[in-house]
């Protein structure tokens, strides 16, 4: 069973991956447009791509490319096989029931992917897999609004299943 690739350290996804460096606009006062500061990472197996042009260097775009190509990893690639036990960094997050995480901690990407693939196998139920990580189904959705796009994604399977929409 191949992990997803949202659980993979860099070091190892980076293998999988073609980075790019840009000109973008941005910040950067009269050095804008003169040095090559944006990074685009395309992961090829997937397809996938994230870019960082926010920042004023290329080090800081590129950990916030790294970090949204893992985000987006987790929100558009399912495992379809038997997901067994949840992901270990669960118990390192999970505590009196809460999940407690900030969406830029570098766990984030990779408890998305393993809540979206759990969610997606349950037709859009929350309940059992929140129940598995030691949570609620009330803290699991608040994870899951920290990413937006999760929660649409979960709503569009939910009403695939002609269930009711998360809010």
């Amino acid at each position: 069973m191949r992990p997803h690739p949202a659980f993979a350290d860099w070091e190892v996804l980076r293998k999988e991956c073609r980075i790019e460096r840009l000109r973008r606009r941005g910040p950067g006062g009269q050095h804008r447009n003169k040095v090559e500061t944006a990074i685009r990472i395309l992961h090829l197996p997937t397809g996938v791509v994230a870019e960082g042009d926010e920042r004023r260097t290329q080090t800081e775009n590129y950990h916030s490319a790294v970090h949204r190509l893992r985000v987006k990893l987790a929100l558009q690639v399912r495992r379809t096989e038997d997901l067994g036990v949840p992901h270990p960094a669960w118990s390192r997050h999970v505590f009196d029931g809460k999940i407690r995480i900030n969406p830029r901690h570098d766990d984030f990407p990779a408890l998305l992917a393993d809540a979206l693939d759990h969610i997606a196998q349950a037709e859009g139920e929350i309940r059992p897999f929140a129940e598995t990580v030691g949570s609620t189904p009330t803290q699991l959705l608040g994870f899951l609004k920290k990413e937006p796009e999760a929660l649409k994604l979960v709503n569009s399977w939910r009403a695939k299943a002609g269930k009711a929409p998360l809010l």
